[in-house]
């Protein structure tokens, strides 16, 4: 058995020295002709190169093994079967199983804030005019004005600013939280609600338009266009609180149109209707102050001016509420027909 072993190496190691030989002696052949190195006419000199040549078979300890893979029977029909190429094979599941997982994330984070928030709105249904009707009707109605007003002074105009404060406090808390109910049920829907120009523009026309008028009243009262005369300070506990609030109302809408918030609609009808109570207010105060007459006057054709725009709002409430009607109905419809068409 030995003998045939030694034998069998000798066979092969002499194979391999021949075929060396062999090698070798063609490549000292074209090095020494010099036709391998000939470009346009020029010969490169001979070079005589004698290097040994070593064959091994037997692998160092530190190479790996060349190892092959087989498929079984089982997984030799779907071996790479979606693609020739291999890495696309590989970049075509991975992507399908990143995919997945980023679905069934989405719906774990859409199904369980969704609901945890729902919890916390529900109390804001009864809370937000809760806070409007404290803050803005009741010291206006059951608040005695002899307790503020002490005259045409620093301290009266003071006191019935802080008043209208504490309404412009309880306003902005109510939007706040109307706001926050008008949210979608999911956090990943967007809600944002673009005031049309039209309405815009005719909101600014009122509001310089309610600007303007007490402004004209109390330049002609200075330059005596006007008689009798009204002082300064009557002027300001008159009509100087709701100068100051016609001007927050402006800026409230103004970021409500930026934020584009869903509650651009709702926010001249808080505003407007506590103007036209603070008029009324105006109204016994000029009584206690003895304003002139053209005072009062103008003062109703204010209370009148501000009621007819609250209507107007009122009614594109209702306008815009039909719209969004109509086009909740008609969604419904082309889900119906789509749905119909698939079946």
């Amino acid at each position: 058995m030995s003998t045939g072993m030694a034998s069998l190496t000798q066979a092969h190691f002499r194979v391999h020295t021949s075929t060396l030989r062999r090698v070798q002696s063609r490549s000292q052949g074209l090095l020494k002709s010099g036709k391998l190195f000939q470009l346009q006419g020029s010969a490169f000199p001979s070079i005589h190169i004698n290097q040994p040549y070593i064959c091994c078979t037997k692998l160092t300890p530190w190479e790996s093994s060349p190892v092959t893979y087989a498929p079984t029977d089982n997984q030799s029909e779907t071996f790479l079967q979606q693609s020739a190429n291999i890495f696309e094979a590989l970049e075509t599941s991975k992507t399908a199983e990143s995919s997945a997982e980023n679905v069934e994330g989405v719906v774990e984070t859409i199904s369980q804030p969704g609901l945890q928030l729902q919890f916390f709105k529900w109390p804001l249904w009864l809370l937000g005019p809760s806070v409007l009707l404290a803050t803005g009707m009741v010291p206006t109605l059951w608040l005695p004005i002899s307790s503020i007003f002490l005259g045409p002074n620093i301290a009266s105009l003071l006191s019935l600013i802080g008043l209208d404060f504490i309404f412009n406090l309880g306003a902005t808390l109510f939007l706040l939280m109307a706001d926050a109910c008008s949210r979608p049920k999911y956090p990943t829907q967007d809600c944002k609600s673009k005031a049309p120009f039209s309405y815009q523009f005719w909101n600014v026309v009122a509001t310089l338009t309610g600007f303007i008028i007490p402004l004209l009243m109390m330049f002609g009262s200075q330059k005596s266009f006007f008689q009798p005369q009204l002082p300064i300070i009557s002027f300001a506990v008159l009509l100087g609180p709701y100068l100051l609030l016609l001007s927050v109302q402006f800026l409230t809408e103004m970021l409500t149109w930026h934020w584009q918030s869903p509650v651009w609609l709702v926010t001249p009808v808080i505003y407007e209707s506590y103007r036209v109570l603070q008029l009324m207010r105006g109204l016994k105060l000029g009584v206690e102050l003895s304003a002139p007459a053209w005072v009062m006057h103008t003062i109703r054709g204010l209370v009148c001016w501000w009621v007819l725009i609250l209507g107007l709002q009122l009614m594109r409430v209702a306008w815009f509420a039909g719209l969004a009607a109509r086009a909740r109905k008609q969604q419904l419809s082309s889900d119906t027909s789509s749905a119909v068409v698939s079946d």
